[in-house]
């Protein structure tokens, strides 16, 4: 029998790009198509090394974790060790799924095939497995269809209440776009017009807020002299009490903006009343979100839905 290693390459190489597609899905990580397609090809290499001198490494368990570790890491980058583990045993998870589930269809369609060095193999083509090729050939417009969706019902990643919504700040010809979670934690008003205050990341928006501004809430030293800035920005200027937990009492400077528009999966609220409190800490260690939204501003007023 001829086997096609260029085609069987190909098959390994859509199959992983297929497992590391689902990762990203169910941990709702950004999809940079680049990052995927080299990482799929770091993983379908492991068939051509079989055929060198190195095959007996990547035939061992120590050289399939070491690719598995490559994949993961070009695929989706390391921020930080945390974010790393998840997104390693996210992708193992999906493999064993969908490795239990070619077993079962070759179990369940009396396939002759068999296992050598951890690969399942089939006698009756030189093609590649043609289960696997059907569970490619159906499984990426599932996957795209799932995405699409934004897998409403696979919540692997929770983060604390409320989902991730995309949030617009206007303040005259500035524009501030953020990512917001929407957290039932944040109870914090402007103690005078009783207006809710959303959190921000300051140092996400350097350089698009005054850098008079951004450098006066980076230092800390919110009551000191007033940062030199043009009066519209001025008078959008608030100072906001709070207080943390195991911490004095303390102060953010807020900004009211000209409007705030937050867009979720279903609708898009055009707020009325909301001051933007800019913070020197750092909210998301993963980059998730750069403001928390108070849940009060979902009271606004809905302008559209959102398909």
């Amino acid at each position: 029998m001829s086997v096609y290693l260029d085609v069987i390459w190909m098959l390994n190489f859509l199959f992983d790009l297929f497992l590391l597609m689902l990762t990203a899905s169910l941990l709702k990580r950004p999809k940079v198509w680049y990052r995927l397609l080299l990482g799929g090809f770091i993983g379908s290499s492991i068939i051509l090394f079989m055929f060198t001198p190195l095959g007996p490494f990547f035939s061992h368990p120590a050289g399939k974790l070491f690719i598995s570790v490559l994949m993961v890491w070009s695929a989706f980058g390391f921020v930080r060790f945390k974010y790393f583990l998840q997104n390693w045993f996210m992708f193992y998870f999906s493999t064993f799924a969908l490795g239990g589930g070619i077993i079962g269809a070759h179990y369940f369609l009396q396939q002759d095939s068999y296992l050598t060095n951890g690969i399942l193999m089939t006698q009756t083509t030189g093609f590649g497995d043609p289960i696997t090729w059907i569970f490619v050939i159906i499984g990426f417009p599932l996957l795209w269809l799932f995405s699409a969706g934004r897998g409403n019902d696979v919540q692997v990643k929770k983060l604390q209440y409320h989902e991730i919504v995309q949030v617009t700040a206007v303040f005259g010809e500035t524009i501030l776009p953020m990512a917001g979670l929407i957290d039932s934690g944040n109870q914090l008003f402007d103690p005078i017009t009783r207006t809710p205050v959303m959190i921000a990341d300051t140092d996400k928006l350097t350089g698009l807020l005054p850098k008079a501004l951004t450098d006066k809430v980076m230092s800390g030293n919110i009551l000191d002299d007033a940062p030199e800035l043009e009066d519209h920005w001025q008078l959008r200027m608030r100072i906001i009490p709070y207080r943390g937990v195991g911490q004095q009492n303390q102060f953010l400077i807020g900004l009211k903006p000209d409007s705030l528009i937050i867009k979720t999966e279903k609708e898009e609220i055009n707020v009325k009343k909301a001051i933007i409190g800019l913070s020197s800490s750092q909210l998301s260690a993963d980059g998730d979100f750069t403001c928390i939204v108070h849940p009060q501003m979902l009271q606004g007023t809905s302008s559209a839905h959102v398909s």
